[in-house]
């Protein structure tokens, strides 16, 4: 056997995670409160950038740079047939007036806003000694935290689009498991009961036997959670003790005793002509300009190497950061409009008549990503004549016609069993098995325990408790 040494070229393509790449999914994904955060910061630290006069999305800061006459995009819409149209405008302003009067801040401005948990966790990467790339991840991983503080991403997935090493993925996965309030980046109740127990150095044999048979302990089987452990009465009463005292919902202790107004993102309005107008909320439209005329001013000046470089990096960033924004506009009207096309119905008639959808259908009409589509429909609400709905109420799982026609929406059926519900009277309380029969006469095929699922994440008692209500009701 001979061995030979040789040199051979192999061409292949992958996706990088640059800083801009996670800049423009962060943008996509975030609601319009973070939104507004991320450009105020945007704005102090970078003086090429201005707010268009009369926008809302956030406060001018004092000290901006003089503009002169600068163009932008202004509001933007859709009909229900996808065409889109823009309004062109110019604005001009003179720098503000520091001597002029103004009224006295009321203490509010002084206050300082309760910390939320994604500001808790920013800070704690910041502090943590992260690579940049390392960083960048961290960050990543960070965008896909719900407020309870569990962690809702593929890491392969995340893995793969970053060329990152999955394994490095998981290190840094386990560095994040270890921030403030304990049990946070878990990926389901087990792993955060772990993580609480991990960092309490109570995480023995018999305790991680307890936590995987998690569902034995919901029935209050005993006996059986005895024997998996290994452990007598006594023991397990003292493991049961200590599961009680962990936070199953690390993050809720951030929610702030207020809740939030809802404002929608996206508006659908009845056409003039006909079908449905849809277009962005301006309110929420940051408006940031480019500073054009500020940047050729300050580069007729002699500048050093890195002053130079700094101010190209500036302008770079703030030209990105414009088009990003106005990509993002776009983006979220192309869904938009596409599920009021596809929902079509639910529009003219209610939710009796919501159809089916998934991510795909909707992802493959608009030519993007499913995980693009899903990041645009997260945290964004949409005003209609029928109410405000989340973007991804309007996705629904399918069930059969037992007569082989078009399939039902789960939430169409769900009002349909809650319209049953409310019908009732003593003498016509529907057990599960009715209302599985009064579905079947209408051509929805369906099971028994669905309609009971379906009826328990409603709130909505059994059959026997509903009738005792109507027992013990007072009569008038």
């Amino acid at each position: 056997m001979q061995y030979s040494a040789n040199l051979t070229q192999r061409q292949s393509q992958s996706l990088v995670f640059t800083p801009q790449l996670i800049q423009s999914i962060r943008l996509l994904q975030f609601a319009h409160g973070e939104l507004r955060q991320f450009i105020e910061q945007e704005l102090e630290k970078n003086p090429f950038l201005e707010l268009a006069p009369g926008s809302g999305s956030c406060p001018l800061p004092q000290g901006s740079a003089e503009p002169g006459s600068l163009e932008s995009r202004g509001a933007m819409s859709a009909s229900s047939d996808g065409s889109t149209s823009q309004s062109e405008w110019k604005s001009t302003r003179s720098s503000p007036d520091v001597s002029a009067g103004n009224s006295m801040p009321s203490f509010e401005e002084y206050a300082a806003a309760p910390e939320t948990l994604h500001e808790n966790v920013d800070r704690q990467i910041a502090l943590t000694p992260f690579r940049c790339d390392e960083r960048l991840i961290a960050r990543a991983l960070a965008d896909h935290l719900d407020d309870t503080g569990y962690l809702h991403a593929d890491l392969r997935e995340i893995a793969a689009v970053a060329n990152f090493p999955e394994s490095e993925l998981e290190r840094i996965l386990r560095i994040l498991q270890g921030f403030e309030p304990i049990g946070i980046f878990a990926r389901d109740l087990r792993e955060c009961l772990e993580i609480q127990l991990r960092q309490r150095d109570r995480l023995d044999p018999a305790m991680e036997a307890l936590v995987a048979n998690l569902p034995l302990l919901a029935q209050r089987n005993f006996r059986a959670l005895k024997h998996r452990c290994g452990v007598g009465e006594e023991d397990l009463l003292e493991m049961l003790q200590e599961i009680r005292s962990l936070d199953p919902k690390p993050g809720n202790r951030y929610h702030s005793g207020a809740p939030e107004a809802i404002i929608a993102d996206v508006r659908v309005l009845p056409s003039p002509v006909s079908g449905w107008q849809i277009e962005l909320t301006p309110e929420l439209l940051p408006r940031v300009l480019l500073n054009q005329s500020y940047f050729t001013e300050v580069s007729r000046f002699r500048h050093n190497s890195s002053e130079q470089a700094f101010l190209s990096e500036c302008f770079q960033s703030a030209n990105w950061l414009v088009r990003s924004l106005d990509q993002r506009a776009r983006t979220i009207l192309k869904v938009a409009s596409e599920i009021v096309r596809q929902q079509g119905a639910f529009f003219e008639h209610g939710v009796a008549h919501l159809r089916p959808l998934n991510l795909r259908t909707v992802a493959e009409a608009v030519e993007m990503h499913e995980s693009t589509v899903s990041r645009v429909t997260a945290n964004k609400y949409m005003l209609t004549p029928r109410g405000v709905f989340e973007l991804k109420y309007f996705f629904t799982s399918s069930i059969a016609s037992s007569e082989g026609g078009e399939a039902h929406s789960a939430e169409a059926i769900r009002h349909r069993i809650k319209a049953m519900i409310a019908a009732e009277d003593a003498n016509s309380v529907l057990s599960d098995d009715e209302m599985v029969a009064e579905l079947r006469r209408v051509g929805i095929d369906i099971a028994r325990r669905t309609v009971a699922k379906y009826r328990e994440t409603m709130n909505i008692p059994s059959s026997f408790r509903r009738r005792r209500e109507f027992q013990t009701r007072p009569t008038v």
